[in-house]
């Protein structure tokens, strides 16, 4: 893409998006179609694409005070890098999901029992947020911090304001708890 798109350039737009909303529309409507291209390439998937690239413009108009034109007028370099970084956070979210969910007990591949590929069966989330429900607010919290925030338990505890220990035992209580009420749905065995 080139710098200059008619008028204003993509700097321009990004220093008046400072203080008028309709400069992002304007930049928004330069880049979108790229950026969805790059996520599809990454994702070879749309759905996760048109979440990637929300995600993408979401953080850019967060950033968009400590932009600085490094490009002559273009905004390409700045926004493919926080594209980037968004399918990154993206990648480390579902590896620790899915490490979550490993200890838990919870992550099958069907078609590991039965060598037949299936529709992934999702039906398990509704109990699984069922059962996160029931935590106790500081487990919660913790689970949260550590499965949807992907923090580490140093950084856990300064939100938590306790030590890496306590925030790990947290974590740890919540996850037994948790694998107990999803192998035992009716509160048997508890």
């Amino acid at each position: 893409m080139t710098a200059k798109h008619g008028p204003t350039s993509d700097a321009d737009l990004v220093l008046r998006s400072r203080h008028e909303a309709s400069a992002f529309g304007e930049l928004y409507e330069r880049y979108a179609t790229a950026i969805f291209r790059y996520h599809l390439r990454c994702t070879r998937d749309a759905d996760a694409a048109h979440d990637l690239t929300a995600e993408t413009f979401a953080q850019a108009w967060l950033a968009r005070t400590r932009f600085r034109d490094q490009a002559n007028g273009s905004a390409a370099p700045w926004l493919y890098g926080i594209a980037r970084n968004v399918v990154l956070m993206s990648v480390r979210r579902r590896r620790t999901e899915s490490a979550g969910l490993e200890r838990l007990g919870m992550l099958r591949d069907p078609s590991a029992v039965t060598g037949v590929e299936h529709e992934p069966d999702d039906s398990w989330l509704s109990e699984l947020e069922a059962a996160l429900d029931q935590l106790p607010p500081k487990q919660r919290e913790a689970v949260q911090l550590r499965f949807g925030d992907d923090l580490a338990y140093e950084q856990m505890a300064q939100t938590l304001e306790t030590s890496p220990q306590a925030a790990r035992v947290r974590v740890h209580r919540a996850l037994s708890t948790l694998r107990a009420r999803l192998n035992h749905p009716s509160g048997q065995g508890l």
